[in-house]
């Protein structure tokens, strides 16, 4: 994916559907996750328009999809599964307690916070996570050429990263962090615009989890850190330009993913709902970016909904009445195609979820 691309992307119509059957027959929905970040340079706060040309942009080719059989048992589970989220993209860790030995089914820790936290998430996943779970490196499997935070990764590089995981198609992934829903949004998000539909985020994550009294391993095997390293490996070889042969196999989804182009489009003829998943201080542009030398403000004509703000006490969404009230509350129409935005493409998952 070209490095001016605004990265991110998710679906929104699954969970939509447990909202309002009427809408669900009109509505399309794209929900890109825009990097605000990249903005910076267009001007595209404020009244401003954006200037930056994306004649560029090139979406890559997407190769046909290859069908992984599965079996009658792994069929149940995921039946099982489905019917057990609360809405599609999420599960619960009752559920997960009792599948966490299933053959076909992989736990991913995608735990990242905010640079000001002062958290690392390695080494926490060092002292405590899901027995069995590997470690994924949001920083690490992402666009080596990019000096913005966490950019997509190439498609190449995604399937290479998955690989040495452990991770193949016929899996289904159970992505979670430790705050509870935050950064495994973002996860889930990268493995559906790469192809991948069985997975979900659970709900709660690992203080869910704990609070439910569920055992956690208290050290990382020397399996899961080569794992993590394996990762990092293949994703730099990948950029350098090196063979790489990975078991993964990705079939990119331009749909999830908006470029800087369709933006400035939309905020001439607001086609698509924008909304922002930022606090209303960022929002508004009174509070600074976090980051240096990104501008305070939003994108023109978006609307602002946090994304704690469809999350409950337990860091959970919120049941699916509450979360219609939420969105209708910002006049944001379930009958109306969307795209969610953040800083850099991890909460504005969330509100794609």
């Amino acid at each position: 994916v070209a490095s001016r691309t605004l990265l991110l992307g998710g679906a929104w119509s699954r969970r939509i559907r447990h909202m309002r059957p009427s809408a669900c027959r009109l509505l399309q929905i794209i929900a890109a996750i825009l990097f605000l970040n990249l903005q910076r340079d267009a001007g595209c706060f404020g009244e401003k328009r954006c200037s930056i040309s994306t004649a560029s942009l090139q979406f890559p080719h997407v190769p046909a999809c290859s069908i992984v059989a599965s079996s009658y048992s792994q069929s149940a589970m995921l039946s099982s599964l489905s019917n057990n989220a609360t809405y599609d993209s999420v599960t619960s860790v009752d559920w997960l307690h009792q599948n966490l030995r299933e053959p076909d089914i992989k736990v991913v820790d995608a735990s990242w916070y905010m640079p000001n936290e002062q958290r690392n998430p390695l080494q926490e996943f060092q002292d405590a996570h899901i027995p069995g779970a590997v470690f994924f490196d949001v920083d690490k499997i992402s666009d080596q050429t990019s000096n913005l935070p966490h950019m997509l990764p190439s498609e190449k590089a995604f399937a290479a990263a998955v690989s040495a995981l452990g991770i193949e198609n016929k899996d289904a992934v159970i992505i979670y962090d430790g705050k509870g829903i935050f950064s495994a949004a973002r996860v889930w998000w990268m493995f559906r615009v790469f192809g991948h539909d069985r997975v979900w985020v659970l709900d709660g994550g690992l203080p869910r989890w704990r609070d439910s009294g569920y055992e956690v391993e208290s050290s990382a095997s020397s399996d899961a850190i080569l794992k993590v390293m394996e990762a990092s490996k293949v994703i730099e070889k990948v950029y350098q330009g090196l063979m790489v042969t990975p078991s993964f196999i990705t079939y990119f989804r331009p749909n999830l993913v908006w470029s800087l182009e369709q933006v400035r489009q939309n905020i001439q003829d607001r086609k698509y709902q924008h909304i922002d998943a930022r606090g209303k201080p960022r929002f508004d542009g009174i509070t600074p970016e976090p980051r240096k030398g990104i501008k305070s403000g939003h994108v023109p004509g978006s609307k602002c909904i946090p994304f704690s703000e469809v999350l409950n006490e337990k860091l959970e969404l919120l049941e699916s009445t509450k979360l219609a009230k939420r969105f209708e509350k910002e006049g944001v129409s379930f009958d109306s195609p969307i795209v969610a935005s953040c800083g850099t493409g991890v909460t504005a998952c969330v509100l794609a979820l």
